[in-house]
């Protein structure tokens, strides 16, 4: 009778030592898989939640003022280089490929500047000329000699005219600093050329 009892007393504490065993094991287990996970999900969030205001405010950051400005120099600018490429290779005149030349280098380097600060902020500047400028283009394209020579430097003062009155807006009335410092920073050179088209135009009258 003795045995049976300390039998069965033996096997009863071996179950609950393997209940506790498998309790502990399971616990510690379970805790494991839940704060590894939880940790790094956490991370992940909150890196996501702290990248995502920062591009939202620089998008809304941009008054009206500041994508035209943006749109009509990027138009602008494409046509002063498309334009500027022309002359080097069809004018008649030295002084006018010369001013061709120098329209295509500047030109290229603002348009440079500005595509880097598009990126910068996440703006999507225009792709190509709005159809005014395109049939301007088009017009001089057309043309040789004295003939494209005139047309040439009349368009660039006329041109840089409106340019300069552009940045100069965007420079004052502009909300994006280092936009407006792009367009302070471009007016000497505009003016520049406005001065430079100016003499082209008189040599070719």
């Amino acid at each position: 009778m003795k045995n049976s009892i300390l039998g069965i007393l033996a096997i009863a504490a071996m179950v609950a030592c393997k209940k506790n065993e498998t309790t502990n094991v399971n616990s510690s287990a379970d805790s494991t898989a839940m704060t590894a996970p939880a940790d790094s999900g956490m991370m992940s969030n909150d890196s996501a939640t702290a990248a995502a205001p920062s591009d939202a405010t620089t998008k809304t950051s941009l008054s009206d003022q500041d994508k035209m400005f943006a749109d009509a120099a990027a138009k602008g600018g494409m046509m002063e280089v498309m334009a500027g490429k022309l002359a080097a290779m069809n004018a008649e005149s030295a002084i006018v490929k010369s001013l061709g030349e120098m329209m295509v280098k500047d030109h290229s380097k603002a348009n440079d500047e500005l595509k880097k600060w598009a990126m910068t902020v996440g703006y999507t500047l225009p792709a190509a000329m709005d159809a005014d400028q395109q049939k301007m283009y088009d017009d001089l394209k057309a043309k040789k000699g004295k003939d494209f020579d005139k047309a040439y430097t009349d368009l660039m003062v006329s041109d840089h005219k409106e340019d300069i009155a552009v940045f100069k807006k965007e420079a004052s009335a502009g909300s994006e600093a280092s936009l407006k410092s792009f367009a302070g920073n471009t007016l000497p050179t505009l003016e520049h050329h406005l001065m430079e088209a100016e003499k082209a135009k008189s040599a070719v009258k």
